[in-house]
């Protein structure tokens, strides 16, 4: 569990929705729940949050074992609009709260959608708050951190060790934000997943490359949000959990950093995307 700033507790691994079926993404839910896991990450704009609410419901799981996030678009940032849109969430939930909900992009009217999520706080519908993609712009980041009322819990990116972010971990440590890492696996990046020095590292442990990366997350303090379908990566990537990494192999992991991003987008080009749903 990670403890984030406003106190409350947020599962460190999660099962993350992005690119999958409506169909997909329920069975992935069922399956991953079944095997223990209990944070989702979802987004409007991903289409799939009803599938979220229906595997929740037939799971028998008690609501307050999950710890479920969502991200509002673009097109739901407004004063007034985002609270509604916030309902529309829950009802595609079935549930009453949602326990983290990100902007999911620094553009459009992001200070006034934060407003509204903060109403949305005080009105017990979201327990925490979080900025996605703000590495965009250290300007926007500080906008939504050094002047709302509610500070972000956590800022999610893309991080895995061709791309450490280092910089952006720095941004966030003064204001104990949580980074939630998504492309944890580089987005399945065929060196990376085959980088020699990792695969040295797996067979040591006799752990797949996949989960020695993960596990790598997990000792960086990161939150992490592998997507997966198949039955067999989704216990793959819960099953990191019975060993550790040692200090060499941690420092072995650090030296493999190269900036090497997957998803390469200039603040101009989100920019563009402000009425694009």
């Amino acid at each position: 569990m990670l403890k984030l700033n406003n106190g409350i507790e947020m599962p460190q691994l999660g099962i993350g929705t992005f690119a999958i079926s409506y169909e997909q993404a329920k069975a992935a839910c069922l399956e991953a729940f079944g095997k223990g896991f209990r944070h989702v990450d979802c987004a409007t704009a991903y289409r799939v949050e009803g599938a979220v609410g229906e595997a929740m419901k037939e799971s028998g799981i008690p609501r307050e074992e999950f710890f479920i996030t969502s991200k509002l678009w673009v097109s739901d940032y407004a004063n007034g609009k985002t609270l509604a849109s916030i309902d529309t969430i829950l009802k595609r939930f079935q549930t009453d709260y949602i326990d983290l909900l990100y902007i999911h992009q620094p553009i459009g009217d992001y200070i006034e959608a934060w407003k509204d999520m903060e109403k949305a706080v005080a009105a017990g519908k979201v327990r925490a708050l979080g900025i996605s993609n703000f590495d965009a712009s250290n300007e926007r980041f500080h906008a939504i951190v050094d002047n709302m009322k509610i500070k972000p819990v956590a800022l999610q990116i893309e991080c895995h060790p061709y791309a450490q972010r280092n910089d952006i971990r720095e941004w966030v440590k003064p204001y104990d934000i949580k980074i939630e890492c998504w492309y944890p696996l580089g987005h399945g990046d065929k060196g990376l997943l085959s980088d020699p020095a990792i695969k040295t590292i797996a067979d040591a442990h006799g752990k797949s490359i996949a989960q020695i990366i993960l596990r790598w997350h997990i000792q960086e303090g990161f939150s992490v949000i592998p997507g997966a379908t198949n039955p067999v990566h989704i216990n793959e990537n819960i099953s990191i959990f019975d060993f550790a990494l040692t200090d060499a192999e941690m420092t072995t992991m650090r030296s493999l950093n190269k900036n090497k991003r997957f998803f390469n987008v200039t603040l101009e080009q989100l920019d563009s995307w402000a009425n694009r749903r």
